[in-house]
This record gives C-alpha cells, structure tokens and sequence, in this order.
C-alpha cells in the first residue's frame, strides 16, 4: 500500500452520489471543497453517502473523457452533524427503510441526536408513523453495518488494496478487524488472493510470536491447500508436510508435530496410513474422497442387469438404420455401458468413443431411460451436445448451482434433492477432480447408471485429484479401452501423430499437405517469432483472415520467449494493437483492451452472465472470452464467453489473464481449430510425453509444432508422470469385487 505521506488530501462535503458498486463499493461521488468549488472523486469508497463529510487520501489524475478527478486510495469520513446535513444523508436512501418523507420524521423527532437514536435506541424509532418494531431493527443494522465497514477500511488501509478490503467486511462484517487480530491467518484460510506472508506482516504487527499456535496451525493448511491447488496433491506424505512446515515458519519440528495432532483430533485435517505411509489430508479433500469410494460401491451394488441378446439385437437393428458397423471392441463397450451401473470408457483421438455413446444413447432411449449428458467445461458440453445430437450440459448446470457468498459452490441437486435421470453420462471425464466428482455423485440417485469417458493418457484435472486414473487403476469397474483407429481418422496426421506420440514413437514431422505441420527453429527467440507471423500474417494469408479468430497457441510453460507471458504481450500488440478507438486499462503488469483475447484461471462461482434470455453464474478456470468493454467510470471489464456476458470489476480482474498464449494445462477439456505450440528448453519436468501429446490432442482442424526437433524427441522418450499423491485408488481396491 501507498504511504499516505506521499499522497495529496483532499476534504469536503458529499453533494452527490454519480455511481455506486454494491458488490465493490466502487464509487463515483461529487464533493464541495469550498463554497462554489466541486471536486469529483472516484474510488473504493463503499457506503458513501450525501451529506457526509469526507477526507480522501489520493492523487489527481485527468481522465481522457470526464475530466480532472481525485483518485482515492483510502478515505476517512465524518457523519454528518447538522439537522440539515443529517436530513440530506438519510434523504439520500444510504439507510435501507429511509427515503426522503420518512428521514423528514426522523429528523424533525429527533433532531441532531438522529444517528444516536438510530445506533444505540432504535426502539424509539417505533414512535414514528410507519417504522415498526422490525423496520426499527433493520434501519439500526444496516446504519451499524457502515459503521463497521469503515473500521474495516481504515485497518485493512496499511496492508490490502480496498477491494480486498471489501471482501474481508464481506466475510466477516463489523468484527472483521477483531477476527483478524485474534488470528491474522484466517485471512489465507478464507480470501482467495491473500498469502501466508501477507498474514505473518499483519501478526509481526500485532506482536504474534513466531511459535504461536494460530501461526502453525495457518502454516500446516497454508501448505496443504497450496499442495492441492497446485500440484494437485489430495494429502501430502507427513514428512514432507513437516519438513516445508519447518522452512516456512522457522521452528523446530517437535512443536510442529505435538500442533500438528492437535489438528487431527480437532478433525481440522486428517491422517491416515497409505502403503505404510503416514499422509495428511485437508478435511474437505480427505472426505471428498471417501464419499467417491462409497457412492461409487453404492451404484455398483444396485446394479440393473439386461439380457445380452436383447442388447445383441438391438445393436443389429441400429446397424441397418444407421447404416454402420461395430467394431468388436466397440460392441462390447456398448454392451458393458448399457449393463452396467459404474463403466469406464477411455481411448484416444479417432478411436470411435462418440460411436459407442450415441448407440448407448439409443438403447437408452429404447428402454425408456432419462439420460443426462455432461462434461466439465462449456466448450466439452457444446463438442459433447454436436456429436451425439442430445443436449449436454456442464456439470455445474446441471447441478443447478446457485450464487453463493463463499468461495465453494451451491448445488441444488444433492443428496436431498437428486437428478432424475436415470443414466448420467459425463464426457472429458479426465478433466474432473475430487470436489466437482463428489458433488456429482451427491445428486446421483442409487440404481442410476454412471459412464465415465476420457482419455486417461492425458493431463489429470487442473483441480486437486486424479479421479479417472484412480478408477481405472483401482480395476473394480468394467474399464473399455478402445484403441483402434478408424479408417476415416486414419487419414488424420493429427491423430496417427498422436497416437505415435502416445505409444513413445516420434511423431511424422516430415509430411506437409496434411493437418499436421512442423516448421524447424533453433532459438526460443526464433519460435516466438515464427509463433507471431503464424498468427499475423503467414496462416491468413494462407486461408484468409477470418483463421485468426481460430488459432490457438498453446505452450507447455509460462516462463522464457515462447512461454505465455512475453507470448500474450508480442500476439497482443500484433493482433490487437492499441487504437484511440479501444479503451484500454492496466491492471497490475498487464494491460487489457477491448477486442483482447483472455482467460479465467480460476473457479469463480460467483461471477454472473447472460446468454440470450437466460442468466446464469459461474465462470471457470479455463474458459476462453473477449473483451467486449471497458468501462473506466464504471471500473468494469465487460467479457463474452462464448457468448456468455459476465461484467467484472476491476478489483477481479486477477482471475484473469491475456488468452492468446495459453498453458497446456490450462487448454485441458478444450479443443481449437487450429493450434500452434511452442517446441523450446522448457523446463525439464514439462518434457514429457503425455504433455506433448495432450497439446496436439486440442487441435481439431490443424496443427503446427514450431521449433527444436530434439525437444519433441525428449519429450516422447520421457514417459515420466507428474507424481500426484491420491488415496481413492487405494479406497477403491480394498473393497471386494
């Protein structure tokens, strides 16, 4: 945070309100410093209101359309004390149950003594015509509630940005300032964005000694957490927990284990023996996936069995209408999927899955079956909803998940309120980790069927866990893996490539009239080059410029020439350039600008959107939009989403980065058109054989590898997995078949 010493004051009385941000507190307001001199200021000032006194700490800036404003990094402000200044603030509606007539009653009651009425005696309010016992309460609460916030304000002022602020009070209301010096660290516990060294500044403030319990106990979850959402790990082996304890707070290792059982017994987290190992879960991740394994035995258990030949000919009469012949691996995945409750279907690019799920899907239908069609991202759904005809939703819809003020979602459908389908199919199945799979199973109703398919050589889920790996690992449900590539995918180097890749053979780079391309560079300067004139001039001179919109560079890492960062900055000046005719905004390092290509990189549950006549919430990690509008008045980023519209403010634009260049992982349960990738001396725990093989399974139409040989030669040679430490194999090979 800036230091007030180095700001500008600025003081006066609020004459108007211009905007007002309910969910930021982002503002827009007008003040009188002097008797005929008004100053506009703009700002994270929640619960301003008219007639109030304000001091403004700032800078002053001229914005290009509205002029000389104030830019308020934090304020202070008086309520008003005068009968005519006490009138205009309640007047003003800033008190929920308050308008103009009624504030007149008010005051003309009370008089200079309203406010303490209105705090300490709101019972007395009940004298007055139309304010009854619980309008009383609620007009006290909500005067209280602004109280609390600007406590709030000023605390958070030395350490957060007033948006975070915001989202502190929103968390905590008026107490926020006592939660947070009984226990600083609740903060990363509960606010996305904060991090233990933010928290440890605030108790090194506080004079919280480095031992202190709150401390390691934040330390112990501080480290599971990052481990989950990072590495993806569900527990984390008891010595390495301690060993990183031990680094991150500087304390010898015995306190750390005497805390570390204390959270067990509490049941904060949890611990349990795998393979003779001693392992450390979070509670929310040890639970999800001990429900898994038992839903999972449940659906098994209530198993609905059809006569083979009755599936034999049916499959024969959809033949002759469809005009099509089953392969014998395809047959007796079709057979396996419509007999049993819990079936894993798995294969690669052109191996025929969409073929075994639409006959499923008719067979279904013949019986009279609901079914349900889902995948984990909007993009899976919509490919997912074209190849088979059926509508396909997100999991999220079709869980029906409603707005919620926490981070987590709200199912609808759960345990108390199932789906009514009777088969649930979920496509890209590889992408869904252990806290979507547990809400799934929730609201799937016993004596339903389940069918998985993915393709298991890929990337496992962004998300902590590794759900399909650990079904299909654990050997207890009927597993088809087709591999036969068809006669019209056989025509594909995208797929035979592909599978080359899988299989640890080198991919065919010499082939050029085809879908797949290779073009040799030496430098990463050299690919990151070639990436740019790809995309600007070489692909729309080739197939006309609308190809742009199309390509997708997908790149194994962040750092260097030909990592996302300096990717996103050179394809955004080329592509989008700036034009007095985009607004445009910097957020942090990055700059965005209307007509910019952009991508959520986390869960936001809370995120509202418009598609056509319908609303809804949630934008995921992954999704792919445009920025359609910046409003700098406003402070909002306005983003289509395949043609979902979501507005952001400028205090969440965190969650969002430039989406020309995006990260293999991040390109998970998607498919483009065109890709482009990177070949370059990444990192060497990214060579690896599943990465390259997950990047050139996006493409659709095209795909063009540019750069190093050698490196793509490394990477099929190198089988290595990312380890991810899981229990639900283990909990799934314990029961008996």
């Amino acid at each position: 945070m800036q230091n007030a010493e180095n700001m500008e004051i600025v003081e006066g009385t609020v004459e108007s309100v211009i905007y007002q941000n309910s969910e930021n507190g982002y503002s827009v307001a007008e003040i009188s410093v002097g008797e005929a001199e008004f100053l506009t200021i703009v700002g994270i000032m929640p619960y301003i209101a008219e007639g109030e006194t304000v001091k403004a700490y700032g800078n002053f800036s001229v914005h290009p359309q509205f002029g000389r404003q104030f830019k308020v990094e934090f304020y202070e402000k008086e309520l008003p004390s005068t009968e005519g200044t006490i009138l205009k603030y309640l007047s003003s509606r800033s008190i929920k149950g308050i308008g103009a007539a009624m504030a007149r009653k008010i005051v003309d009651r009370f008089g200079t003594e309203t406010f303490d009425i209105i705090e300490n005696h709101p019972e007395w309010l009940t004298d007055i015509k139309g304010i009854s016992e619980s309008k009383a309460e609620q007009i006290s609460e909500d005067f209280k509630r602004q109280f609390g916030i600007r406590t709030v304000m000023a605390f958070c002022s030395e350490y957060f940005s007033p948006s975070t602020a915001v989202r502190i009070y929103k968390r905590w209301g008026g107490s926020a300032v006592n939660v947070i010096k009984q226990n600083p660290y609740v903060l990363c516990d509960e606010i996305y964005g904060i991090t233990f060294a933010d928290c440890d500044k605030i108790a090194k403030n506080q004079g919280m000694k480095k031992d202190d319990q709150h401390r390691v106990c934040a330390a112990l979850k501080y480290i599971l957490l990052h481990n989950a959402n990072q590495n993806g790990h569900t527990y984390v082996p008891e010595e390495k927990l301690l060993a990183a304890a031990e680094q991150l707070v500087h304390i010898d290792k015995e306190p750390l284990e005497d805390i570390l059982d204390e959270l067990v017994k509490s049941k904060e987290i949890y611990k349990k023996r795998i393979a003779g190992r001693k392992c450390v879960f979070l509670k929310k991740f040890y639970e999800a996936e001990e429900y898994i394994c038992e839903k999972l035995k449940l659906l098994e258990d209530k198993n609905m069995s059809f006569p083979i030949n009755d599936i034999n000919r049916t499959l024969d009469s959809i033949q002759i209408t469809e005009d099509i012949k089953y392969a014998p691996m395809q047959r007796e995945a079709i057979c396996l999927a419509v007999t049993s409750s819990v079936m894993v279907l798995t294969g690669g690019p052109g191996t025929g899955k969409t073929t075994v799920i639409k006959a499923a899907i008719q067979i279904f239908e013949r019986i009279g079956y609901k079914i349900a069609l889902a995948a984990p991202t909007g993009r899976a759904a919509k490919r997912m909803s074209e190849a088979t005809g059926c509508e396909a939703k997100t999991i999220h819809r079709l869980l029906e998940m409603e707005y919620n003020d926490g981070l987590e979602p709200k199912f609808i459908r759960c345990e108390n309120n199932l789906l009514d389908e009777n088969v649930i199919i979920v496509d890209e199945a590889s992408m869904i980790d252990v806290l979507l799979c547990k809400a799934l199973l929730k609201a799937v109703k016993p004596g339903a069927k389940l069918i998985l398919i993915g393709d298991f050589d890929q990337l496992p889920s962004v998300g902590a866990g590794n759900v399909l790996k650990d079904i299909i690992a654990s050997d207890r449900f009927n597993t088809v893996q087709l591999t036969e590539i068809f006669r019209q995918a056989e025509m594909s180097l995208i797929i035979t490539n592909a599978h080359a890749i899988n299989n640890g053979k080198y991919p065919d780079l010499e082939t050029k009239t085809n879908d797949f391309f290779f073009i040799p560079r030496q430098s990463d300067e050299e690919t990151a080059q070639t990436v740019a004139l790809l995309c600007k001039k070489r692909l729309p001179k080739a197939y006309g410029a609308d190809i742009i919109p199309k390509i997708q560079v997908i790149t194994p890492s962040r750092k260097g020439n030909s990592g996302t960062e300096l990717l996103n900055e050179t394809l955004q000046n080329i592509l989008n350039p700036p034009s007095p005719d985009k607004k445009e905004k910097k957020i942090r390092h990055i700059t965005y600008r209307e007509g910019d290509k952009v991508m959520q990189i986390k869960n936001d549950y809370n995120i509202e959107w418009h598609k056509d006549d319908r609303d809804g919430i949630g934008i995921f990690n992954g999704d792919i939009g445009t920025i359609i509008q910046i409003n700098p008045s406003a402070e909002t980023v306005t983003i289509n989403f395949d043609d979902r519209i979501a507005t952001y403010d400028f205090a969440i634009m965190d969650e969002v980065e430039l989406g020309y260049a995006i990260t293999v992982h991040k390109s998970q349960g998607s498919e483009y058109p065109v890709v482009i990738i990177p070949i370059y001396s990444y990192s060497s725990r990214l060579l690896t054989r599943n990465l390259l093989y997950t990047a050139v399974t996006r493409a659709q139409k095209m795909v063009i590898l540019v750069g190093d040989e050698e490196v793509i030669r490394r990477m099929v040679d190198n089988n290595r997995q990312m380890l991810r430490y899981t229990s639900l194999k283990e909990l799934l090979s314990v029961y008996d078949k």
